[in-house]
């Protein structure tokens, strides 16, 4: 065990961790807000200190029914988001809707189900096989929209960029948005500040605790690398990871570190983290990051494709919350319960821009991690 200095060292740098086992969702009470989340939603969301505690119920309230919603839609679903406060689910059988309805959820009948849709984007992927023109820069199913959305570089006129368009047209309800950002992942040189340090070179952000080490991104480090923390100190090796594909990692630390249960709030206070429950498109989510600190957006797709320089790496959840380099592998936060943590993104946090996490009980599954909670 470390001394008290270490571990309140420890929670500088953003080491958090989840309840074990199966999440349960929480019960809406009127203190459901983690005191950092207040200022960070208020100036990122425009939201009064009373309109974040009343939405972050509602979000609370609506994961709440997302079983019995989705259960009630039968094969008709059609995916399911938030919005003004409702939890609301897609429906392609009219006759599904007084079901659903009957949960607490609002229906909304659309043309394609949410099977239908994921299918169309698994066949973008396969489309993709590892390569797709630098010019498409990601794919994701828009649950709102009830469509497959393919972003591409505005302007973008090759003849690889039109053949796979057309191609990505010809599996289902795509449409083509342009972006003027193409997002890189977001590791970053040494400065100063909440960080862990890769083979004393690069830097990126701890994401959650877990026994033993630190869940983290992919991109930040392989197999073998070792691990510094922010005082410089030796804290331990990359046990696992991968990128480009997807982009997750773990990190064993040595027996002097003691992962903690926070989220550094950078000012706002920490977050204590109670569990892993997905959050719904729509909900309000929040990260932490060594170079650009705490903000906060909304959830606006999950199982995005993003198609970085490096290589495309699905799966991904995409945000319209700000980060810059180094941010890479912090933590993302709904409300109390876990997200994520920081794959890569465009835009900064002085202009804005979208930025995607790795969902974390992918991370935890996948490498048979118990994650630390307080």
């Amino acid at each position: 065990m470390r001394s008290s200095s270490t571990r309140a060292s420890l929670a500088a740098l953003g080491i958090i961790g989840l309840a074990t086992g199966a999440a349960v969702a929480l019960t809406p009470t009127a203190s459901a807000a983690p005191e950092a989340l207040v200022p960070a939603l208020q100036r990122d969301l425009g939201l009064t200190a009373a309109q974040v505690e009343q939405r972050l119920t509602q979000e609370t309230a609506a994961t709440a029914l997302l079983p019995a919603a989705t259960t009630a839609a039968g094969e008709a679903f059609g995916g399911s988001w938030f919005d003004r406060g409702d939890l609301v689910v897609g429906v392609t059988d009219a006759t599904r809707a007084d079901a659903v309805r009957a949960t607490g959820a609002r229906p909304a009948v659309v043309a394609h189900s949410a099977r239908g849709l994921d299918d169309t984007k698994a066949a973008i992927d396969r489309q993709a096989a590892g390569h797709a023109p630098g010019a498409v820069t990601g794919w994701y199913v828009d649950v709102p929209t009830n469509s497959v959305v393919l972003t591409v570089t505005r302007g973008a006129t090759g003849a690889d960029v039109r053949a796979f368009v057309d191609r990505a047209k010809a599996t289902g309800p795509v449409r083509v948005a342009e972006t003027t950002q193409a997002p890189r992942p977001l590791a970053g040189s040494i400065v100063g500040g909440n960080a862990y340090y890769i083979n004393g070179s690069s830097r990126c952000s701890v994401g959650f605790s877990v026994e033993g080490g630190f869940v983290t991104a992919g991109h930040c480090g392989t197999p073998g690398s070792s691990v510094t923390g922010a005082d410089q100190s030796a804290m331990g090796t990359f046990r696992g990871s991968t990128f480009p594909g997807n982009d997750y990692a773990w990190v064993a630390t040595n027996s002097s570190w003691t992962p903690t249960p926070q989220v550094n709030g950078y000012g706002n206070g920490d977050v204590t983290v109670g569990g892993s429950t997905e959050a719904a498109v729509g909900a309000s989510v929040c990260r932490s990051g060594s170079t650009s600190g705490w903000h906060c957006g909304t959830i606006q797709a999950k199982n995005s494709t993003v198609n970085y320089p490096q290589g495309t790496v699905t799966g991904l959840t995409q945000t319209n919350a700000c980060a810059e380099p180094g941010d890479s592998g912090g933590s993302w936060v709904s409300g109390d319960q876990a997200q994520g943590v920081t794959s890569g993104g465009s835009g900064d946090c002085s202009s804005g821009g979208t930025t995607f996490f790795q969902p974390v009980n992918r991370i935890l599954s996948t490498y048979g991690l118990s994650l630390v909670t307080g």
